[in-house]
């Protein structure tokens, strides 16, 4: 009787040169990790693929799922695995298209083999499950090109894996391999997928939440909470920080030019994140800026607020429009909840007509009206955090020791 199996495909692992054991082992880790409570058994390489087994040898859709939502992953497959045994992989073949829900009125077969010894050369394999097809299925037509499935049959390490039911998966690289990095996160719909993006090219994501409290309710944690557990099958985040930053905008409000509020806002911002991406040891901060969107994200005012900090800023959303990042956003399962309205730091003493072209000269005149220094201190001073059992590859600093309690409670 054949076991149903997950099998893992990635492609730019398989490029890697000497160190593509660490990206493969990065990658075993956080599927194992992603698959807790699934009924996933054992996970481990065989010949450029991944293997998950199940506990009751029947891996099921929702766990082929899971896998696909982990980065590295480039597909994943609901394989039978077979003995060298003519009859068994000829019936698992049948078997596998039998459960094809779409429909479908041609398939062909593609036989491979790697990691073995088996006698019989892939042409042979090929025909001998082709006939088996035809016997089952007489009535569909073999096409050698632009065939409606496929059915894949592959002898590898002593063992032959059947299966035509493969999805995609999202791609990139394990969590975990680029280091990490501070995001500055909202619940609107642009930094949820910016944080997504740096994750899927493989670091570690450390959120940061300028909260409008005590000038507003705390409802925007609460919704970038759950978009930090909607992004939990991707396993990119470890920690949220939370900054109340509604007073501190209050103070600068009544003493800078209504039209540079949010770019001294923004400064603040910053300035904030790169002093917690120094204590967690993060190489860079991440944005949801894109480009000319709103105000504060033309060139002028991006060049301004950017000399507040010395790392790099990744801004992998600037040449994305609105409706691509939406789409986004629903691919990854955020767009629900970035669709609610909540008040936050954003909607907080807003000028009626803000600067989009921003002087530097201005600019510094605006920032040294106000002990920005005392100000960015207090802040650090006062950040909260809530940590997830996401991700693990992220190890917190021992700094900032102040936990959320309304959001973690069972944190103590």
């Amino acid at each position: 009787m054949s076991e149903r199996v997950c099998l893992v495909h990635y492609h730019e692992i398989g490029l890697k040169g000497k160190n593509r054991s660490t990206f493969e082992n990065r990658l075993l880790s956080n599927l194992s990790h992603a698959l807790k409570g699934s009924g996933a058994q054992k996970v481990r390489r065989i010949s450029g693929h991944v293997l998950v087994e199940s506990e009751d040898g029947l891996a099921t859709p929702q766990m082929a799922r899971t896998i696909a939502q982990v980065p590295g992953v480039a597909r994943v497959s609901l394989a039978y695995r077979c003995a060298l045994d003519e009859e068994e992989y000829c019936a698992a073949a049948v078997r596998a298209l039998q459960e094809v829900e779409s429909p479908w009125e041609s398939f062909k077969v593609h036989a491979r083999r790697s990691s073995t010894n088996y006698e019989r050369h892939t042409l042979e394999m090929n025909r001998i499950v082709g006939s088996a097809l035809c016997d089952a299925f007489p009535t569909k037509k073999v096409l050698m090109h632009g065939p409606d499935m496929t059915v894949i049959v592959h002898a590898v390490q002593g063992d032959v894996y059947v299966y035509a039911d493969t999805g995609p998966g999202v791609g990139g690289l394990p969590v975990g391999t680029a280091g990490k990095v501070v995001s500055l996160f909202s619940s609107g719909f642009d930094s949820p997928v910016a944080t997504w993006m740096v994750g899927r090219r493989g670091a570690v994501c450390v959120p940061i939440h300028f909260s409008g409290r005590p000038m507003t309710s705390d409802a925007s944690e609460w919704l970038c909470q759950d978009l930090v557990e909607a992004l939990a099958p991707a396993g990119i985040i470890g920690r949220m920080y939370v900054v109340p930053f509604g007073d501190r905008q209050r103070e600068i409000s009544l003493v800078v030019p209504q039209s540079l509020r949010v770019i001294m806002y923004r400064r603040v911002m910053f300035a904030v994140a790169e002093r917690i991406a120094l204590l967690e040891g993060a190489k860079a901060l991440v944005t949801g800026e894109s480009l000319g969107q709103v105000a504060s994200q033309t060139l002028d005012n991006i060049a301004v607020v950017n000399e507040m900090v010395s790392m790099p800023v990744l801004r992998p959303l600037i040449g994305s429009d609105k409706q691509e990042i939406m789409r986004r956003a629903e691919q990854i399962g955020t767009h629900e909840i970035s669709s609610q309205d909540a008040p936050d730091c954003c909607t907080l003493f807003m000028p009626r007509r803000p600067e989009t072209h921003a002087r530097v000269r201005e600019v510094h005149e605006a920032w040294d009206a106000f002990d920005h220094d005392e100000m960015i201190e207090q802040l650090v001073r006062d950040i909260e955090y809530v940590d997830f059992n996401q991700c693990p590859s992220y190890k917190p600093p021992r700094e900032l020791r102040a936990r959320h309690l309304e959001l973690a409670p069972a944190e103590w």
